[in-house]
């Protein structure tokens, strides 16, 4: 808007329509640019004004008239103003937005904690990237606990995004750190996470917590590692976990699939039970959610998961989530269309094994 006032003033002044006082036009060019254009924007309008008004000037042979001097004046005094009011409002949006970051980030450690890297018979490390530009939480969930029955952990991905998808998250997660420690099969522990969503729909204030639920159900898996060779997963219509064992990758797909928590309804016959799966000392264990599996380049492909866990098979845990990232945000031209959540997993007999069983390299 301020430019295209600046090129009205102009075509008038060079029309024989410039006998139409157009100085208070030309001067409230920098106010209007400091309400939207910021600091740098309210520069370019002044310049383009002061522009302008030399021109016409120039052109009408008004220069040594009082008026001209007058709306210099005044678009000087009107200029510095708007600079200095767009540049306070600058700082004070900037100091907002670090503040509301710091929040999201105070608020993504409680939600989502550091996975420690040390855990009874396997060391771990987790990542999560969201696809929402500036945020730091979304509708991805993962933690990863020690308990008296093992290590047990939890990935998911809530059904839409935004507040209501990081509202679920923390029901399911909450539900999670509580049944761990008290439910000795794992199947209970997933069940209690889903009647805590179903709860929260209903207690949410939703007319029809059954038609809320099918438009926010959660997936879910949820797994332990405990001193045997061997992983228990229950699945809950999520992404299958990845084993990467002597450079082959095999998907861990359930033997009975279920739906996600939530379609409880959908459940026919038994709620299901645990798949045992091996892995052993120098194997590495990937769970993650679908905007790893679902990351799409330009023509369409998806990014090829299996492939990058061959690929960097060899890293440690740290440097293979770290290239990870580099490869998904490659693959999609760091246009992420769903947040991304990982944990990743290495089998262990003492601190001399690598993830593959060759000399370690460190933790990080």
């Amino acid at each position: 808007m301020p430019f295209v006032l600046a090129l009205l003033v102009l075509l008038v002044e060079l029309t024989p329509a410039h006998v139409v006082y157009t100085g208070p036009l030309l001067v409230a060019t920098p106010a209007l640019a400091a309400v939207t254009m910021g600091p740098r924007g309210t520069l370019a309008a002044t310049g383009v004004a002061v522009g302008v008004s030399v021109t016409t000037a120039t052109y009408n042979h008004a220069w040594g008239g009082q008026q001209v001097y007058t709306n210099f004046l005044a678009l000087f005094l009107v200029s510095a103003a708007s600079f200095m009011t767009s540049r306070a409002a600058r700082t004070r949006q900037e100091n907002e937005l670090n503040q509301v970051r710091r929040i999201a980030k105070a608020a993504q450690e409680v939600l989502l904690r550091p996975v420690p890297d040390r855990l009874g018979p396997v060391r771990a490390a987790s990542m999560y990237l969201a696809a929402e530009t500036g945020a730091q939480i979304g509708g991805d969930l993962y933690d990863v606990v020690q308990t008296r029955y093992g290590v047990r952990m939890i990935v998911g991905d809530v059904r839409g995004k935004g507040l209501p998808a990081v509202r679920a998250a923390a029901v399911v997660l909450g539900a999670f750190r509580e049944a761990v420690h008290y439910e000795d099969d794992l199947v209970e522990v997933i069940n209690h996470c889903g009647a805590a969503l179903r709860r929260d729909a209903v207690v949410g204030g939703a007319a029809d917590g059954n038609d809320a639920l099918l438009e926010g159900f959660v997936t879910a898996l949820v797994a332990q590692i405990s001193d045997g060779p061997h992983v228990e997963v229950i699945n809950r219509g999520h992404p299958p976990p990845l084993l990467l064992r002597n450079g082959a990758v095999r998907s861990l797909m359930p033997t009975a699939p279920l739906p996600p928590l939530g379609l409880e309804e959908f459940i026919d016959g038994p709620p299901g039970r645990t798949d045992r799966y091996p892995f052993a000392p120098g194997d590495r264990l990937l769970l993650c959610t679908d905007g790893v599996i679902e990351a799409r380049d330009r023509d369409n492909t998806f990014f090829d998961l299996p492939e990058a866990m061959v690929t960097m098979r060899d890293h440690t845990r740290r440097a293979f989530l770290d290239g990870l990232r580099e490869a998904l945000l490659r693959h999609t031209q760091s246009r992420l269309a769903d947040d991304v959540a990982v944990i990743l997993l290495d089998r262990r007999e003492d601190e001399g094994e690598g993830p593959t069983g060759g000399p370690a390299r460190g933790s990080r």
